[in-house]
Protein backbone atom coordinates (compact mmCIF):
# COMPACT_ATOMS: atom_id res chain seq x y z
CA UNK A 1 0.00 0.00 0.00
CA UNK A 2 1.52 2.97 -0.92
CA UNK A 3 0.37 6.71 0.83
CA UNK A 4 0.10 9.82 -1.55
CA UNK A 5 -1.12 12.15 0.62
CA UNK A 6 -1.94 12.10 4.54
CA UNK A 7 -3.41 14.82 6.56
CA UNK A 8 -5.10 15.10 10.21
CA UNK A 9 -8.15 15.01 7.63
CA UNK A 10 -8.05 13.13 4.68
CA UNK A 11 -5.74 10.42 3.47
CA UNK A 12 -5.36 8.77 -0.03
CA UNK A 13 -3.70 5.56 -1.19
CA UNK A 14 -2.69 3.81 -4.88
CA UNK A 15 -4.52 1.47 -5.26
CA UNK A 16 -3.40 -1.80 -7.77
CA UNK A 17 -5.38 -3.24 -9.81
CA UNK A 18 -5.05 -6.81 -7.35
CA UNK A 19 -6.74 -4.77 -4.37
CA UNK A 20 -10.43 -4.34 -3.28
CA UNK A 21 -11.40 -0.73 -1.59
CA UNK A 22 -14.04 -2.40 0.51
CA UNK A 23 -14.90 -5.55 1.82
CA UNK A 24 -17.02 -8.40 -0.70
CA UNK A 25 -17.39 -11.38 -0.95
CA UNK A 26 -14.59 -12.69 -2.00
CA UNK A 27 -13.14 -12.11 1.42
CA UNK A 28 -9.22 -10.17 0.02
CA UNK A 29 -8.44 -7.58 2.89
CA UNK A 30 -9.95 -4.45 1.70
CA UNK A 31 -8.16 -0.80 1.68
CA UNK A 32 -10.27 0.35 3.71
CA UNK A 33 -9.31 -2.24 6.95
CA UNK A 34 -5.26 -1.96 5.86
CA UNK A 35 -5.35 2.31 6.29
CA UNK A 36 -7.42 1.99 9.36
CA UNK A 37 -4.59 -0.42 10.67
CA UNK A 38 -2.08 1.59 9.25
CA UNK A 39 -3.32 5.10 11.50
CA UNK A 40 -3.65 2.41 14.13
CA UNK A 41 -0.18 1.67 14.33
CA UNK A 42 1.08 5.26 13.25
CA UNK A 43 -0.60 7.19 14.98
CA UNK A 44 -0.86 4.84 18.24
CA UNK A 45 -4.51 5.23 18.55
CA UNK A 46 -6.15 2.82 20.89
CA UNK A 47 -9.70 1.41 19.93
CA UNK A 48 -11.60 1.58 16.60
CA UNK A 49 -9.71 3.90 13.74
CA UNK A 50 -12.35 6.40 12.20
CA UNK A 51 -12.17 5.96 8.34
CA UNK A 52 -14.58 7.40 6.06
CA UNK A 53 -15.14 5.97 2.15
CA UNK A 54 -16.91 9.02 -0.13
CA UNK A 55 -15.84 7.33 -3.25
CA UNK A 56 -14.62 3.75 -4.31
CA UNK A 57 -13.20 2.46 -7.50
CA UNK A 58 -14.10 -0.76 -9.46
CA UNK A 59 -11.63 -3.83 -8.61
CA UNK A 60 -9.52 -3.97 -11.41
CA UNK A 61 -9.06 -0.16 -12.06
CA UNK A 62 -6.09 0.65 -10.76
CA UNK A 63 -5.37 4.52 -8.75
CA UNK A 64 -5.94 7.17 -6.58
CA UNK A 65 -8.73 6.32 -3.70
CA UNK A 66 -9.58 8.76 -1.09
CA UNK A 67 -10.79 8.56 1.95
CA UNK A 68 -11.70 10.63 5.35
CA UNK A 69 -9.79 10.47 8.49
CA UNK A 70 -12.78 12.72 9.99
CA UNK A 71 -16.42 13.01 10.11
CA UNK A 72 -16.31 16.56 9.26
CA UNK A 73 -14.50 15.55 6.50
CA UNK A 74 -16.58 12.69 5.33
CA UNK A 75 -19.62 15.49 5.31
CA UNK A 76 -18.12 17.59 3.01
CA UNK A 77 -16.61 15.22 0.59
CA UNK A 78 -19.61 13.27 0.19
CA UNK A 79 -21.44 16.62 -1.21
CA UNK A 80 -18.35 17.42 -3.22
CA UNK A 81 -18.36 13.65 -5.21
CA UNK A 82 -22.24 13.88 -5.08
CA UNK A 83 -22.54 17.55 -6.79
CA UNK A 84 -18.79 17.39 -8.80
CA UNK A 85 -18.15 20.48 -7.23
CA UNK A 86 -14.90 21.76 -6.41
CA UNK A 87 -13.77 18.25 -6.85
CA UNK A 88 -12.30 16.75 -10.45
CA UNK A 89 -11.16 13.17 -11.41
CA UNK A 90 -8.98 12.45 -14.30
CA UNK A 91 -8.83 9.05 -15.58
CA UNK A 92 -6.01 7.64 -18.23
CA UNK A 93 -6.92 4.41 -19.98
CA UNK A 94 -5.69 2.49 -22.98
CA UNK A 95 -7.54 1.19 -25.40
CA UNK A 96 -6.38 -0.70 -28.94
CA UNK A 97 -8.87 0.66 -31.35
CA UNK A 98 -8.59 4.88 -30.66
CA UNK A 99 -11.58 6.77 -31.13
CA UNK A 100 -12.23 8.69 -34.27
CA UNK A 101 -11.66 11.71 -33.39
CA UNK A 102 -8.14 12.47 -31.25
CA UNK A 103 -10.26 14.88 -28.52
CA UNK A 104 -13.92 14.49 -28.15
CA UNK A 105 -16.69 14.76 -25.73
CA UNK A 106 -19.05 11.67 -24.85
CA UNK A 107 -22.37 11.64 -23.88
CA UNK A 108 -25.20 8.71 -23.07
CA UNK A 109 -27.84 7.73 -21.48
CA UNK A 110 -26.76 4.52 -19.16
CA UNK A 111 -28.98 1.66 -17.64
CA UNK A 112 -27.55 -0.08 -14.78
CA UNK A 113 -28.19 -3.85 -14.18
CA UNK A 114 -27.46 -5.34 -10.57
CA UNK A 115 -27.37 -8.79 -11.23
CA UNK A 116 -24.91 -8.49 -14.10
CA UNK A 117 -23.06 -5.71 -12.16
CA UNK A 118 -22.96 -3.91 -15.52
CA UNK A 119 -24.27 -0.90 -17.45
CA UNK A 120 -25.92 -0.54 -21.11
CA UNK A 121 -26.49 2.39 -23.26
CA UNK A 122 -29.94 2.84 -23.81
CA UNK A 123 -32.72 5.72 -25.42
CA UNK A 124 -33.17 8.95 -23.57
CA UNK A 125 -35.92 8.23 -21.81
CA UNK A 126 -35.65 4.52 -20.72
CA UNK A 127 -36.89 3.80 -17.01
CA UNK A 128 -34.20 4.46 -14.49
CA UNK A 129 -31.39 5.23 -17.53
CA UNK A 130 -28.94 8.32 -16.32
CA UNK A 131 -27.42 10.66 -18.42
CA UNK A 132 -23.06 10.11 -18.21
CA UNK A 133 -20.86 12.79 -19.16
CA UNK A 134 -16.97 12.93 -20.08
CA UNK A 135 -14.33 14.41 -22.14
CA UNK A 136 -11.03 12.87 -23.56
CA UNK A 137 -8.56 13.38 -24.85
CA UNK A 138 -5.35 11.20 -26.86
CA UNK A 139 -2.08 11.56 -24.84
CA UNK A 140 0.06 9.06 -26.62
CA UNK A 141 0.03 5.84 -29.00
CA UNK A 142 2.15 3.11 -30.29
CA UNK A 143 1.85 0.77 -32.99
CA UNK A 144 -0.94 -0.90 -31.13
CA UNK A 145 -2.52 1.15 -28.13
CA UNK A 146 -3.37 4.49 -27.74
CA UNK A 147 -3.86 6.29 -24.24
CA UNK A 148 -6.56 8.07 -23.72
CA UNK A 149 -6.79 10.65 -20.85
CA UNK A 150 -10.81 11.52 -19.65
CA UNK A 151 -12.13 13.84 -17.24
CA UNK A 152 -15.06 12.70 -15.81
CA UNK A 153 -18.26 15.24 -15.88
CA UNK A 154 -20.93 12.72 -14.21
CA UNK A 155 -20.31 9.53 -11.61
CA UNK A 156 -22.22 6.85 -13.40
CA UNK A 157 -21.79 2.83 -12.85
CA UNK A 158 -18.51 2.04 -15.25
CA UNK A 159 -19.14 5.13 -17.13
CA UNK A 160 -15.68 5.23 -18.70
CA UNK A 161 -16.09 1.57 -19.31
CA UNK A 162 -19.10 1.43 -20.93
CA UNK A 163 -19.13 4.87 -23.01
CA UNK A 164 -15.53 3.90 -24.36
CA UNK A 165 -17.06 0.50 -25.38
CA UNK A 166 -19.90 2.38 -27.05
CA UNK A 167 -17.67 4.08 -29.80
CA UNK A 168 -15.94 1.27 -30.49
CA UNK A 169 -12.67 1.64 -27.91
CA UNK A 170 -12.94 -0.85 -25.01
CA UNK A 171 -10.01 -0.56 -22.59
CA UNK A 172 -7.53 -3.01 -22.61
CA UNK A 173 -8.26 -5.90 -20.56
CA UNK A 174 -12.28 -5.28 -19.99
CA UNK A 175 -13.52 -8.43 -21.16
CA UNK A 176 -16.74 -7.22 -19.60
CA UNK A 177 -17.16 -4.51 -21.78
CA UNK A 178 -15.94 -5.97 -25.17
CA UNK A 179 -12.08 -6.47 -24.69
CA UNK A 180 -11.20 -9.18 -27.06
CA UNK A 181 -8.47 -10.21 -24.09
CA UNK A 182 -8.12 -10.04 -20.32
CA UNK A 183 -4.82 -8.65 -19.13
CA UNK A 184 -1.67 -10.75 -17.53
CA UNK A 185 -2.87 -8.96 -14.04
CA UNK A 186 -6.39 -9.78 -14.49
CA UNK A 187 -7.11 -5.95 -14.55
CA UNK A 188 -8.17 -3.94 -17.03
CA UNK A 189 -5.61 -0.57 -18.30
CA UNK A 190 -8.11 1.93 -16.91
CA UNK A 191 -5.69 4.02 -14.11
CA UNK A 192 -7.48 6.74 -11.93
CA UNK A 193 -4.66 9.61 -12.32
CA UNK A 194 -5.29 12.32 -10.66
CA UNK A 195 -8.21 13.85 -8.10
CA UNK A 196 -7.88 17.49 -7.45
CA UNK A 197 -10.22 19.24 -5.19
CA UNK A 198 -11.02 21.74 -2.50
CA UNK A 199 -9.86 20.80 0.74
CA UNK A 200 -12.55 20.31 3.34
CA UNK A 201 -11.60 21.64 6.48
CA UNK A 202 -8.52 24.18 5.12
CA UNK A 203 -10.71 25.09 1.97
CA UNK A 204 -7.08 24.99 0.04
CA UNK A 205 -6.38 23.35 -3.09
CA UNK A 206 -4.94 19.79 -3.47
CA UNK A 207 -4.28 17.75 -6.27
CA UNK A 208 -3.15 13.98 -5.34
CA UNK A 209 -1.61 11.86 -8.67
CA UNK A 210 -1.22 8.21 -8.85
CA UNK A 211 2.08 6.51 -10.48
CA UNK A 212 0.86 4.20 -13.66
CA UNK A 213 0.88 0.65 -12.91
CA UNK A 214 4.51 -0.81 -12.99
CA UNK A 215 4.24 -2.52 -16.65
CA UNK A 216 6.09 -1.88 -19.40
CA UNK A 217 3.32 -0.64 -21.53
CA UNK A 218 2.21 1.38 -19.08
CA UNK A 219 6.01 2.67 -19.10
CA UNK A 220 6.24 3.15 -22.89
CA UNK A 221 2.66 5.33 -23.48
CA UNK A 222 3.92 7.80 -20.79
CA UNK A 223 7.67 7.93 -20.68
CA UNK A 224 7.44 11.11 -22.79
CA UNK A 225 4.92 12.83 -21.34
Amino acid sequence: MQILYEDNHIIAVSKTCREIVQADKTGDTPLLDMVKAYIKQKYNKPGEVFLGLPHRLDRPTSGVVLFARTSKALVRLNAMFQTHESIHKTYWAIVAYPPREPEGYLEHCLLRTDNENQSYVVREGTKDAKLAKLCYRTLAQSDRYTLLEITLLTGRHHQIRCQLAAIGSPIRGDLKYGAPRSNPDGGISLHAREIAFVHPVSKLPISIIAPVPDDNLWRALTQNL
